[in-house]
């Protein structure tokens, strides 16, 4: 309850006005009944006179206008109370998320953390909104119209204390039931998102393949699966509903059949009769808003945990306790000391088994292998994408630990192998790198990208919107806006993987120009699959398997280094075919 609070505190007075109005409201429907038993039985015995007929009235109008003030006002405040809680819980989890490092991320999937920040809020919300408008007037109308029925007739009473108990045990025995078929739903919903998701995103490799029916299907069976585990939640609240009114009726006509008998024999007043079953009626009422309650909380309970488990995740990468907010990345020398990594810490094999290298600042150093050898990973733990599991990077002869992360990256630029740009327009985008360059500044770092005049041949140049992702550029030109934002940073370490293997290499090699002019004191890492691209690097890193096996020149490693003559080779003869 305590990490809930928080949440709560900051409204904690719409949190206690809501209940406070709807407690008069309950007042109003323990009265009023009972001031209708009066009228009737003074009217019956022929005692009520004009006079007291009319203040009777205006008093019942009384109650029932401070009633409605009541309800409008616990609804009112009940909303504000539940809508400021889920967004300032929606903004926690969230943020929560931003903070994650990439072995965080891979932990939930991509479809679940956007279930567990919209419908799993959503589902508190409502849950919250609920409690504040019943969490008193239920319990309220109960006890009260218990202490009023009892008051009226005590004998008739005893049907409530049998039919009463039998009724909430039957339904908490549903809930019991219920809660953990809702928690089994809200796993389907997280499936179903994330096959929608990845489908959608992917829609044009979907319709290039011809595989609309492929994924129709996958879609039909997460719906289904969905489908059939939502019916089986629904299936135990359904059952309310009937158990409820059964018991309503039963209770009803037992209180008919003992009190009419009592104003036959003259025991009891019909006035009072009416009064009593108008407070049984109540109180079973209550009873069934109870059960709405704690339909909706098994389904709030469920998601309550499912957020709990993004806000209670432990971090991984964060400042640690020896980083200094005012050391900054200034140079951009790096060095790895016997680095070793696994993605999974109980995994026998290493990602990168003991890398021992040092890249001078301002130096260009390529990397080049075969796929999957754990290039991306490599440079990944340079901005502390991931950590090192044993040994250290360093950057400017310190650890990469001592560094505040915002420090740290703010001091390393990285273009990703997955170019992602986001929605809105170019310049937007770009100032992604520097939030406060200029034009004229974003412009040179296009130009610099090779990006300029592909974007000033739009209509609308750098206003240009782009789709979801950059759905509506080529390949090619996301690599450069990529670049272009990259360079806009004005980093010490650049890092490029794989990101001008979109582009031809005329193009590529006005971006190598550009790199050399425009940043000669960065240190600059290219990560690529074509010797082309990084044949002019001051130093060729080769991996292989999670391994370097060769570090030099060109020229070097194809006089001594075997895994790269047959790069080189294998690619010199494709190309000399292609050129045939």
């Amino acid at each position: 309850m305590k990490q809930w609070f928080k949440y709560i505190k900051p409204y904690l007075k719409y949190f206690i006005t809501g209940p406070v109005c709807m407690i008069i409201e309950v007042i109003g429907e323990m009265l009023m009944p009972y001031m209708l038993a009066v009228v009737i039985n003074a009217g019956k015995e022929g005692t009520l006179t004009v006079g007291e007929s009319i203040l009777a009235a205006v008093i019942m109008i009384g109650i029932a206008v401070i009633m409605m003030i009541g309800g409008v006002g616990g609804a009112y405040f009940g909303a504000k109370a539940s809508v400021n809680f889920a967004a300032d819980l929606r903004a926690d989890v969230y943020k929560k998320v931003q903070e994650f490092s990439f072995r965080n991320i891979d932990k939930f999937s991509t479809g679940s953390l956007v279930t567990r920040l919209t419908n799993d809020v959503t589902q508190l919300q409502n849950f919250v909104n609920m409690l504040l408008r019943m969490a008193l007037r239920s319990p309220g109308m109960m006890i009260g119209g218990i202490i009023m029925a009892v008051a009226l007739r005590p004998s008739l009473s005893v049907v409530l204390a049998v039919t009463v108990p039998l009724m909430m045990l039957s339904i908490f025995g549903l809930i019991f039931i219920g809660f953990k078929r809702f928690t089994r739903m809200q796993v389907k919903i997280d499936r179903l998102n994330s096959t929608v998701q990845e489908s959608v995103t992917n829609i044009r490799v979907v319709k290039s393949f011809v595989r609309e029916d492929y994924e129709n299907d996958k879609f039909q069976t997460a719906n289904r699966d969905l489908k059939a585990s939502g019916m089986s939640a629904m299936k135990t609240m359904i059952f309310m509903g009937p158990v409820s009114t059964i018991f309503m009726n039963i209770t009803t006509l037992l209180v008919l059949w003992l009190g009419s008998d009592a104003v036959v024999k003259s025991s009891m007043n019909v006035g009072d009769l009416s009064a009593f079953l108008t407070y049984v009626s109540q109180i079973l009422m209550s009873i069934m808003m109870i059960t709405m309650l704690l339909m909706t909380s098994a389904r709030a309970l469920a998601s309550a945990k499912r957020i709990k488990e993004v806000l209670n995740e432990e971090i991984d990468i964060v400042d640690g306790d020896n980083a200094n907010s005012e050391l900054k990345v200034k140079n951009g020398k790096i060095e790895f000391k016997n680095v070793t990594f696994r993605y999974y810490k109980n995994s026998e094999e290493a990602v990168l088994n003991n890398i021992d290298l040092t890249v001078e600042a301002g130096a260009t150093v390529g990397i080049i292998g075969s796929t999957g050898c754990g290039k991306t990973t490599l440079v990944s733990m340079i901005p502390r994408l991931y950590d090192v599991d044993e040994g250290e990077v360093l950057v400017d002869g310190v650890n990469v630990r001592d560094y505040s992360l915002y420090n740290l990256r703010e001091g390393v630029s990285m273009v990703l192998q997955k170019n992602v740009l986001f929605s809105g327009t170019i310049k937007e985008n770009l100032r992604w790198g520097d939030e406060n360059a200029t034009d004229e500044q974003m412009i040179a770092a296009a130009k610099s990208a090779e990006a300029d005049k592909f974007v000033t041949s739009f209509t609308k140049g750098y206003d240009s919107d782009l789709g979801q992702g950059g759905s509506n550029v080529s390949g090619g030109q996301k690599q450069r806006l990529c670049i272009a934002r990259a360079l806009l940073k004005k980093p010490k370490i650049l890092i490029l993987d794989d990101s001008t293997s979109a582009v031809d290499t005329a193009t590529e090699a006005g971006i190598r120009k550009a790199l050399r002019e425009e940043i000669p004191d960065a240190t600059k890492i290219i990560i690529a699959q074509r010797i082309s691209s990084v044949i002019d690097a001051d130093k060729i890193i080769v991996m292989d398997d999670g391994c370097i096996t060769g570090v030099g020149t060109h020229e070097e490693l194809l006089k001594n280094n075997t895994e790269y003559q047959e790069i080189y080779y294998s690619q010199v003869e494709k190309e000399g075919e292609n050129n045939g």
